[in-house]
C-alpha cells in the first residue's frame, strides 16, 4: 500500500502540467524506401517471463500518463528502482549475472531468504505489484485497482499446477526483494524529501540578464535541489565539465540572438504550415500530465517495443531495463544540476521582448503556461533521449529498423508513428524536437544530447557479471 502521509500531501498539491525540455532537429530521420519495418501484429514473444515483464511495463506506461507531480525527475527515479527490484528478484536464476549488493553501497538483500524451488514468474509478479504501487505514488485509486487486478490475473494463471508451498515461497521472495529495494530507496533522504515538495517555496532563483525565472507560483522552480539525489553509476561531479552557455546578448547580430531567432522562425513556420517539424515536436513532447506519458517513461515504452521486436530472453530484458533505469536516473540528476547552475532562460520570454511580442510556443495549446518550470540549459528531453539511446545501441546495435508506436491511435496531438533505420537518428530527432516546439534553443539540446551519451557510456561499462 502507498504511504498514507505521502498520498495526503500529494492530494493537497496543485495538479500540475509538467513538461520536460528537449530540442528538435529538422534533419528528418525516416528510413530508406527499402527498409524493413516490423508490423506489431507480427511480434511474437516466445519467453513467458519476458511476456510478464512486457505486461507489467505496459501497465506502468499506461498509469504514468496520469501521475501528477512526478515528471520527469521522480519518474526517472521510479524507473530505476522498479527495475532494480525486478532484476534482483530474478538475478539468482540468471546465468552470467550477479546481484548488485556488492556494487551499490547500502543495498542489503539476503539470498538465504530465497527458497531454491520458487517459481520465478510468481515472484516477479508480486515484486512488480509492490514496487510499482510504491514508487508510482501519485496515481489515482483506479490506477491502484489496475495494479491489483493485473497481479491477481497473473497469479491465477501462473499458479496452475503449483503446490501451495511453492506459491507461498515465490510470493514471499518477491515481497522480500521489493521491501529491501524500498528500504534502500528511503536511505536517499534527499529524494524522499523532495518528491513530497517538488516546488519548494524556500527556493528563489538568482537574478541576472538572461536568467530563468517564474511569473506565478504555479511556475515555480521544479526540483531545484535534485542534484543532491542519489545516482547509481555516475554523479554530476564525475561527468565532464559542461561548457558554459553562449553569452547572453540582445544584439541582433549576436550568436545568442541567432539561436533565439531560429526558434521563432522554425516554430512559427511549423505551426503555420502544419509541417513535419510540428509533427516531430508534438510526437516527442510527452510534456502534459493526463495527456501523454513523461519523457523518461517514453524511453521505457521504446525499450518495451525493442524487447518485443527482438524477442529478448528474460535475462537480457531485465538487464536492459536495469541499465535503462540507471541511465535515466543519473541523467535527471546531472542535467538538473547543470540547469540550476546556469539558469538559462526559455525562448518565449526573450522572443516576446526582442523579436515578436505575439509569439507563443507550440506547447502552449496543450497547457496553461508556455514553458516547463525549470531552466533550459541543458535540455532534459535531449539528455534522456541519448542516455536511453546509448543503452539501446549497446544491446541491439545502431542499425535497427524501428517504428516508434508509443502514441499510436492518439488524435489529440500528432502521435502518428514514425519510422527509423538507426536508433541514434531517433534519439537525435527527439533531442532536437524542442526547437520547433519553441521551448529550447539549439545549445540546450546540443549539450543535453552530449551529456546523455556520456552517462549511457558509463552505464554500459557497469559490469553486471562481476562483483
Amino acid at each position: 500500500m502507498k504511504t498514507p502521509h505521502l498520498k495526503s500531501l500529494l492530494s493537497l498539491m496543485m495538479t500540475m502540467v509538467l513538461f520536460l525540455s528537449c530540442a528538435t532537429d529538422n534533419d528528418v530521420l525516416t528510413p530508406e524506401e527499402d527498409a524493413i519495418v516490423t508490423d506489431p501484429d507480427d511480434v511474437v514473444t516466445t519467453n513467458e517471463t519476458t511476456q510478464l515483464i512486457i505486461d507489467w511495463s505496459e501497465l506502468w506506461i499506461e498509469i504514468d500518463r496520469y501521475t501528477s507531480g512526478m515528471r520527469p525527475n521522480a519518474t526517472a527515479r521510479a524507473i530505476a528502482y522498479i527495475n532494480l527490484a525486478t532484476y534482483e528478484t530474478a538475478v539468482y536464476s540468471m546465468n552470467g549475472y550477479t546481484s548488485n549488493v556488492n556494487r551499490l553501497d547500502g543495498l542489503n538483500i539476503n539470498d538465504d531468504q530465497r527458497d531454491p524451488n520458487i517459481n520465478l514468474d510468481l515472484a516477479l509478479n508480486r515484486c512488480y505489484s509492490r514496487v510499482i504501487d510504491h514508487f508510482m505514488f501519485s496515481v489515482s485509486i483506479n490506477a491502484d485497482a489496475r495494479i491489483d487486478a493485473l497481479e491477481d490475473q497473473k497469479e491465477a494463471a501462473l499458479s496452475d499446477g503449483l503446490s501451495e508451498d511453492v506459491r507461498r515461497d515465490s510470493r514471499d521472495w518477491g515481497n522480500y526483494v521489493a521491501e529491501r529495494i524500498i528500504a534502500y530507496s528511503r536511505t536517499d533522504t534527499e529524494a524522499e524529501t523532495q518528491i513530497l515538495n517538488p516546488q519548494p517555496f524556500s527556493y528563489e532563483p538568482p537574478t541576472g540578464d538572461g536568467f530563468w525565472t517564474y511569473s506565478a507560483d504555479a511556475e515555480r522552480a521544479w526540483f531545484p535541489y535534485w542534484e543532491s539525489v542519489r545516482t547509481f553509476v555516475i554523479s554530476p561531479q564525475e561527468t565532464s565539465t559542461i561548457p558554459p552557455p553562449i553569452v547572453y546578448s540582445e544584439n541582433s547580430s549576436s550568436a545568442y540572438y541567432e539561436q533565439m531567432n531560429e526558434v521563432y522562425e522554425i516554430s512559427t513556420i511549423a505551426r503555420e504550415e502544419d509541417n513535419e517539424d510540428l509533427w516531430i515536436s508534438e510526437f516527442w513532447s510527452d510534456d502534459v500530465e493526463g495527456l501523454m506519458m513523461n519523457p523518461p517513461g517514453r524511453q521505457l515504452s521504446i525499450a518495451k517495443q525493442l524487447i518485443e521486436q527482438h524477442d529478448l530472453d528474460y535475462e537480457s530484458s531485465l538487464a536492459l531495463l536495469l541499465k535503462l533505469g540507471f541511465s535515466l536516473n543519473d541523467a535527471a540528476v546531472s542535467s538538473w544540476a547543470d540547469k540550476y547552475e546556469y539558469m538559462v532562460m526559455r525562448p518565449n520570454v526573450y522572443i516576446q521582448e526582442f523579436i515578436s511580442p505575439d509569439f507563443q510556443t507550440n506547447l502552449y495549446r496543450f497547457i496553461n503556461w508556455p514553458n516547463p518550470s525549470f531552466p533550459g540549459y541543458p535540455s532534459g528531453h535531449s539528455t534522456f533521449a541519448s542516455a536511453a539511446a546509448g543503452v539501446f545501441i549497446a544491446q541491439f546495435g545502431d542499425n535497427v529498423n524501428f517504428t516508434e508506436r508509443s502514441h499510436e491511435g492518439r488524435t489529440e496531438f500528432r502521435g502518428t508513428s514514425r519510422q527509423y533505420t538507426k536508433l541514434s537518428d531517433m534519439a537525435e530527432e527527439n533531442a532536437f524536437s524542442r526547437v520547433p516546439f519553441g521551448v529550447h534553443i539549439r545549445m540546450d539540446c546540443t549539450e543535453g544530447y552530449r551529456l546523455g551519451y556520456e552517462i549511457s557510456d558509463a552505464v554500459n561499462n557497469f559490469n553486471l557479471a562481476a562483483n
